[in-house]
């Protein structure tokens, strides 16, 4: 019959072999990284939210295991061949092809953004809080973030007639109608009309892709507008400070 010593052993050696294995996978930074993503988002379904997770984990490692098979038999093959280091590409930052944005936006952007105060008043901020509570691009703000982006939103103004945005044209700006009324025509027809409190130009925070529409002015308009450029900086800064702070919280 084995000793209670014995059992005991073989349970410092099971415990020191889970952790030894825990260790090697990175298991515990894997379940750490994926609980901060599950807070950050805080999706309706998290189980589903998970899975994918964890399925876009098993890509990216199938990609590097392929990825280091093909550079290991490309070294078998060409081990004495000697290769001329080929010159340093040119790597252009924020570049848009084919009308898609291709801009990417680095930790760096993020912390290097300078915040923007535009002064508005109390009837101001209720009225763009009114207009953009129910659109796609800021429904799932928290009150810091919306707070943000009404600081950054700047006044435009047209008098009647005047295009507002053309169709084929570059978009970077999404607008709120605070005073005045717009048409909008696709394909030079006319299709619909926005008036106060409403807004247009949401792909413009997203895509690069060319305007849809062309929107004119059919009386004299104040707008409200905030570029691309403010908004992703805006949720990419918040979006790491709810990092550190869920990471420091599992820690």
């Amino acid at each position: 019959m084995a000793s209670p010593s014995c059992f005991h052993s073989e349970d410092e050696d099971s415990l020191k072999g889970c952790e030894m294995y825990v260790q090697k996978h990175g298991i515990q930074q894997v379940l750490k990284e994926c609980i901060v993503h599950l807070c950050v988002a805080k999706p309706d379904r998290p189980l589903r939210f998970l899975r994918e997770h964890f399925e876009k984990l098993e890509k990216e490692e199938n990609r590097q295991i392929l990825a280091r098979q093909k550079s290991n038999s490309q070294c078998d093959s060409h081990d004495e061949e000697i290769s001329p280091t080929p010159p340093n590409p040119v790597v252009k930052a924020r570049r848009r092809r084919g009308g898609v944005s291709a801009e990417v936006y680095t930790e760096e952007d993020a912390v290097s953004y300078v915040r923007k105060v535009i002064p508005k008043d109390y009837k101001t901020m209720t009225a763009l809080a009114k207009a953009i509570s129910k659109n796609v691009l800021f429904s799932h703000l928290d009150d810091n973030e919306r707070s943000d982006i009404f600081d950054a939103m700047f006044p435009v103004t047209h008098i009647g007639g005047e295009t507002v945005i053309q169709q084929g044209n570059e978009g970077d700006n999404f607008y709120v109608i605070d005073q005045g009324e717009v048409d909008v025509y696709v394909n030079g027809e006319w299709v619909t009309n926005i008036s106060e409190g409403g807004s247009f130009g949401e792909l413009a925070l997203i895509y690069g892709t060319p305007r849809a529409a062309t929107v004119k002015a059919k009386t004299d308009l104040k707008l409200w507008g905030i570029d691309r450029d403010s908004y992703r900086r805006i949720l990419m800064g918040s979006t790491l400070r709810k990092r550190k702070m869920y990471e420091e919280f599992l820690s």
